[in-house]
């Protein structure tokens, strides 16, 4: 006797339309869905748009984390250059006069260690006129294709770091130096520098209007809104261009 082949039922199915409606329902006409996945290489080339400006990247970390991701206006470039890269974090502390014990440089073992793209985010804690980078340093940077420097203190021999073209953001520039004065804390830890928290890994974009950091958690996010506010601004322009007025186009896209 023939026995019927049985087929799987197709009620309990949900159409695919009708679940793309569902899913709206749920999460809402506004909701957002996960921005997709990007490897560190595609969010800091998408950083490096240029179209993607420091302001616009400083906005976009505001509104991901509600933080401000800008560092003090103090931290300056000691020429024009733009750089995207991650944070290899490094931390200086001042050596008590009676202190003759050896420290680890972490500060050069960083240097030697940090995969080349990285940024080197220095912090002379407690010693903002002291430099925490010069020529040699600067040399071995360079060699070794490292993105740049940040740092939270000084830096010195700038004459040679423009001719090297590499490029360094500080908040002072002094010829002295840390020897004998500053002793090595750790290396590749979060650290304070320009008033703002910096993870290893973070991502840091920083050019001639200052330096901004992207929290690695939050990076996804911060691509995903520089779309849309570029979106939204070439809207505007043509707007502005026809109606010479700003305020009609910001009626229009709420973006400043």
């Amino acid at each position: 006797m023939h026995t019927p082949v049985s087929r799987p039922s197709r009620r309990g199915l949900i159409h695919p339309a009708l679940l793309s409606v569902l899913l709206s329902l749920v999460l809402g006409a506004g909701a957002a869905l996960p921005a997709r996945a990007m490897t560190p290489e595609q969010i800091i080339a998408a950083l490096q748009r240029p179209e993607n400006s420091t302001g616009n990247i400083a906005d976009a970390v505001e509104e991901a984390t509600g933080a401000r991701g800008w560092m003090s206006s103090d931290v300056k470039p000691i020429y024009d250059a733009r750089i995207v890269g991650r944070a290899a974090t490094a931390l200086m502390r001042p050596v008590l006069k009676n202190d003759n014990r050896k420290y680890q440089n972490h500060f050069l073992d960083i240097l030697d260690e940090a995969a080349p793209g990285s940024v080197l985010v220095y912090v002379m804690q407690d010693g903002l006129e002291i430099a925490a980078m010069g020529n040699l340093m600067g040399t071995t940077a360079k060699v070794r294709g490292l993105a740049g420097a940040v740092i939270d203190g000084a830096v010195r021999d700038i004459t040679e770091l423009r001719r090297l073209q590499f490029p360094v953001w500080s908040r002072r520039v002094s010829p002295a130096t840390s020897v004998g004065r500053m002793i090595s804390v750790d290396k590749q830890i979060p650290v304070k520098c320009g008033e703002v928290m910096v993870h290893p890994g973070d991502y840091i974009v920083a050019d001639a209007d200052g330096v901004v950091v992207v929290p690695t958690a939050a990076a996804l996010q911060v691509v995903e809104l520089l779309k849309k506010y570029d979106d939204k601004e070439s809207q505007m322009i043509p707007i502005i261009e026809r109606e010479k007025s700003m305020r009609k186009a910001l009626e229009k896209y709420n973006r400043y």
